[in-house]
């Protein structure tokens, strides 16, 4: 077969593997080959050094999607006329942008201005699951175009930590998710820590008839409260796993120790419920469901057009 006839013969394949979005498994197979493995390399490399920076390549990752799409619009600094995502209240605890730059830098030098830094952050937060859960293994679609806004005001999108059960079904509901993959999402608190300016508010003054939240358990309020005596900034993990991506986050749901108002209400709510309960039961279906829920989270209003940032902390 003469190579013309071979390399129509690839086209036609990435064609029919890519997703109704322009998004494809594929979609650097032709004009950078290496993509894939010089992030996971970049991400592996930071991992060995720093396991805690997987939690935080995650959620740069949902922080991004749930403001204007997976645009990489978290990664962009602010300027004298305007201030950034990146430093809202909400983000300032993100870490892991140096493993991004890092990424970013060895791909520019091998295939310039063709990897988005949006796909970057998308594969980062997939690689950093991967190397904290052995045996769970899954795909992203890429082809996503980096955005040129990114404004403090929008992190009012993000979910914030006091939210109970049905305010985060409906927020997620907005954006297209079910309640059930509300909770897969919400999974991917087993990886990291909060501060105690976080969850704080369920130490003193709860609501008009406690003081305390009742659904927490007594000995895990009491180690709450010894953590926030050193300050706001004071950081407690979300489970007794906090670097590897397992279920005991759920299984702390079943014991009231979660941490965060919007982690125990899953369990709270008889609504979800009987998710977490599964969860907690059956670490392969939280996986399963984690991973299809994360694959479809990568396509919120992905950016077709546009531009490839070649720095991925500023607009060409």
């Amino acid at each position: 077969m003469r190579f013309d006839a071979i390399m129509k013969v690839v086209v036609m394949l990435v064609i029919m593997l890519r997703h109704c979005n322009g998004l494809s498994m594929n979609y650097y197979m032709l004009s950078c080959p290496m993509a894939e493995f010089i992030v996971r390399n970049s991400v592996n490399s930071a991992l060995r050094a720093d396991p805690t920076l997987a939690a935080g390549l995650l959620r740069m990752h949902f922080h991004d999607c749930f403001i204007e799409g997976c645009d990489a619009s978290i990664l962009l600094d602010s300027t004298n006329d305007n201030t950034a995502e990146k430093d809202s209240p909400a983000n300032l605890s993100l870490r892991g942008y140096e493993v991004i730059d890092d990424a970013k830098q060895q791909l520019e030098n091998q295939c310039p201005g063709v990897v988005s830094c949006a796909d970057i952050v998308a594969m980062a937060a997939r690689d950093a699951v991967l190397f904290t859960a052995p045996g769970l293994i899954y795909d992203i679609p890429k082809g996503r175009k980096d955005g040129t806004r990114s404004k403090i005001e929008d992190t009012r999108n993000l979910p914030p930590p006091i939210f109970n059960s049905s305010e985060l079904i409906k927020m997620f509901g907005q954006k297209g998710f079910t309640a059930q993959e509300m909770v897969a999402l919400s999974g991917g608190h087993t990886l990291g820590v909060a501060r105690c300016s976080a969850f704080k508010n369920r130490l003193k003054n709860f609501d008009s008839t406690h003081d305390v939240d009742p659904n927490m358990d007594t000995q895990f309020m009491k180690t709450l409260v010894k953590t926030c005596s050193a300050g706001d900034t004071a950081e407690q993990p979300f489970d007794a796993t906090r670097n590897n991506f397992d279920n005991a986050y759920y299984r702390a749901l079943q014991r009231q120790a979660g941490l965060l108002t919007s982690d125990q209400t899953l369990m709270t709510d008889p609504n979800t419920r009987p998710i977490v309960n599964a969860y907690a039961m059956n670490q392969a279906m939280f996986f399963f469901d984690f991973q299809r829920a994360m694959v479809k989270m990568g396509q919120l209003d992905v950016k077709e057009t546009g531009q490839v940032r070649q720095n991925c902390r500023k607009i060409n």
